[in-house]
């Protein structure tokens, strides 16, 4: 297994993915029509049937590839399948028709994200545009940030990374300490980031960095909108357990962005980079679910096969990730139609989902025996890497210990944990 390819693979930070093929473009102008007129049946049957035919057709060698601790495979080819699903309006369901959207409905998107996920479609490259950044520009962004983001976005022709995380604060977005000056009509940028998904390949990353000298937690943040092809911005790849480097380190030396790049007021961005994090936890995490119960599927018949399910204790492991998995879906129906979140619903799904994928990467150790102690030939199977990368889900994304401090202080009114 390789490391994901940098901008050197032609699919980088290179510019290249500014403008959209104008054929891609005519025949999206066509699509984007709303599509709230759609029973959920008809609605359905239509992701299915565009779903059949292009993973049949000229798309077939892309089912099951990507997603995490897998963003190196095929990456060049899944960006085309991004932008084919965005050249027939598949991109952005949920938007605004004026936006580019199709106006769908919470239960029309939840439809979208199932199907895909049944189809063993394969993982999106622009998740963070689409699902992070889209939503947060049109619940605060002005109207020149949604004019000049929002189609770059929905066409897949720049791609995002999110800059919390930092070596000094890890999931306390609060303690971020990358600065940024305004230096006539720009920002000058400085710090790290560290863990930014996909930075390599990013177009633009959505940063939040401390712009009043002084302030302290979440006085004083702003949100800013950067472009990642410029001098002051270095990028490190960080090569995980499994091999791969989806995550880097980025480093920003007198970095510039234009005045204007930032959401919402300066000051303010705590409370932007807060709607953020209740988007991440989302519509999307129902797909997400029906990948976990595919691999758990698997993971029973490797079971069944090898004899494994008659030991009473591993068949009790099974029937109980089966249970939570109805759980974390129960958990996400119940809390979807809620508008307004302080942090609580999004850290107990988080700690949910976290736990339980960890959970199932150690019942696929457990099913494999000593076999799954040996990598063959060097390589990991799939149950090894899933095994080592769950290792990181109950970290990235926020860690368990600090969704466990919002759930007891906001949620629970406990007192807050002594901080410097």
């Amino acid at each position: 297994m390789g490391v994901i390819q940098t901008s050197e693979s032609g699919t980088g930070r290179d510019g290249g993915r500014q403008t959209a093929e104008p054929a891609a473009q005519a025949r999206e102008t066509v699509e984007r029509t709303s599509v709230a007129a759609l029973s959920d049946s008809e609605f359905a049957a239509q992701v299915r049937g565009w779903l059949d035919e292009k993973l049949d057709g000229e798309f077939r060698e892309l089912r099951g590839l990507g997603g995490p601790g897998r963003e190196h495979e095929a990456f060049d080819e899944r960006l085309e399948w991004d932008r084919a699903l965005a050249a027939a309006g598949w991109t952005c369901l949920g938007w605004p028709v004026e936006y580019g959207g199709r106006a769908a409905s919470v239960a029309q998107q939840i439809i979208f994200h199932e199907e895909y996920a049944k189809a063993n479609a394969p993982a999106r490259v622009s998740h963070v545009g689409e699902e992070l950044l889209g939503p947060t520009l049109l619940a605060f962004g002005t109207d020149a940030q949604r004019d000049r983001f929002l189609p770059g976005i929905r066409t897949v022709t720049e791609l995002w990374c999110q800059g919390y995380s930092e070596p000094g604060a890890g999931s306390d977005l609060a303690a971020v300490s990358t600065s940024a000056r305004l230096d006539g009509d720009h920002w000058s940028i400085n710090g790290q980031k560290i863990w930014t998904s996909l930075a390599h390949v990013a177009d633009w990353c959505f940063a939040v960095c401390r712009t009043e000298p002084g302030s302290k937690r979440h006085k004083g943040l702003s949100y800013l909108l950067v472009p990642m092809n410029q001098p002051g911005i270095e990028v490190r790849p960080i090569v995980q357990l499994t091999g791969t480097s989806e995550f880097n380190e980025v480093f920003f030396d007198n970095a510039r962005t234009e005045a204007g790049l930032v959401v919402g007021d300066p000051g303010d961005g705590w409370r932007v980079a807060m709607g953020t994090l209740n988007v991440e936890r989302g519509i999307s995490t129902l797909g997400q679910q029906i990948r976990f119960a595919r691999e758990l599927a698997a993971i029973e018949e490797m079971a069944r096969e090898s004899g494994a399910l008659d030991d009473p204790l591993l068949a009790e492991q099974v029937d109980r990730a089966w249970v939570g998995l109805r759980v974390l879906r129960a958990h996400a129906m119940r809390t979807m139609a809620e508008t307004a979140d302080d942090g609580g619903q999004a850290s107990v799904g988080k700690l949910l989902w976290a736990n339980w994928h960890r959970g199932l990467g150690e019942l696929a150790m457990a099913v494999r025996g000593a076999a799954g102690l040996v990598a063959a030939d060097g390589d990991l199977d799939e149950w090894q890497r899933l095994y080592l990368f769950t290792r990181a889900d109950t970290i990235y994304g926020g860690s368990n210990e600090v969704q466990r401090n919002i759930i007891s202080e906001r949620v629970l009114g406990l007192p807050r944990e002594a901080r410097q």
